[in-house]
């Protein structure tokens, strides 16, 4: 058996089966799971999440899976305070925690630590944010280079999200982002961690993005996007972001077709899947990738690799 001051990540793409695997893994270590998926803490959302269903909970005790509204924001600083405890936790009741998930900048944090930042005012990032929706990605990235241009060795020209944060932070604080980086900390040791990508192939990824959508919609996924359209939220909260609700919004208010409206669920799926292998390319080089076409080999493939 595993030492008990282990953490074992599971990381990789939407409808990989992570969430089945990491059920196996929990059972044969004797640990419990914890969610590293941005979008599965929200209450409010289940089928669109594809959050664990009631049968698996009572398998393996999850966590972190399904408590917190979609009305207020939610952060990786609130995620990490949350993580660090449910881990101390389980190693002192001799579990192996299993994180489990498909947000890459969760992983990052937990295993090189979290960058401390001063929080931003919020009309500093309004401003910065309508100044970005004016100029554009391209003359907005040109601008931070000027602002900040170590930020040209660490961000993509077409990362909006990260070229935003890197101006914002320089404007209010007048040092670069790559100043606080370099200070973070982990925190804990890296031979606590055994980390496993699942590097699933694309064709085989995309058929199953492909049953996983019809599911959904046979599930209840419009019903729950009617719910969902119901409840006053703050069109900036990230919970706005998660696939199908838009799309699904869309068709219920005739814009499209169920049809159309499947296909482009489908499709910014697909596109989602895509950036979680660039995150897993760009920022986890040390990670080992795992991947075998059954289930059960994969796993037998994985506990050895543990043990």
């Amino acid at each position: 058996m595993v030492h008990k001051k282990k953490v074992i990540l599971l990381a990789g793409p939407t409808a990989s089966g992570k969430s089945k695997l990491a059920i196996k893994i929990a059972q044969h270590f004797k640990g419990e799971i914890i969610n590293a998926d941005s979008m599965q803490v929200y209450r409010e959302i289940l089928i669109l999440n594809s959050r664990p269903s009631i049968i698996d909970t009572k398998i393996i005790k999850h966590h972190l899976y399904g408590f917190h509204s979609v009305k207020n924001f939610f952060s990786t600083g609130l995620w990490i305070r949350l993580v660090k405890k449910k881990i101390k936790e389980q190693w002192k009741a001799g579990k192996i925690p299993v994180v489990v998930g498909g947000t890459g900048l969760y992983f990052k944090a937990l295993t090189d630590g979290l960058v401390k930042i001063p929080e931003v005012p919020k009309k500093v990032r309004k401003e910065i944010r309508m100044l970005h929706q004016k100029i554009g990605q391209k003359a907005f990235y040109n601008k931070l280079i000027k602002l900040d241009p170590l930020a040209k060795k660490f961000i993509s020209e077409n990362d909006k999200h990260r070229t935003m944060r890197a101006f914002e932070v320089k404007k209010f604080t007048n040092k670069s982002l790559f100043s606080f980086i370099k200070k973070t900390k982990p925190y804990f040791k890296n031979e606590v961690f055994v980390k496993l990508f699942i590097d699933t192939p694309k064709d085989i990824l995309h058929k199953k993005i492909k049953i996983r959508v019809d599911k959904m919609f046979n599930d209840g996924a419009i019903k729950e996007v009617k719910k969902f359209g119901k409840i006053k939220i703050d069109t900036n909260l990230s919970s706005n972001k998660i696939i199908g609700i838009k799309e699904i919004s869309d068709y219920l208010h005739g814009k499209t077709s169920l049809i159309k409206t499947k296909e482009l669920v489908a499709q910014k799926t697909r596109q989602y899947a895509k950036r979680q292998f660039t995150w897993f390319r760009g920022h986890m080089k040390s990670w080992e990738t795992v991947y075998l076409t059954n289930i059960n080999d994969l796993y037998k493939k994985i506990a050895n690799k543990i043990l």
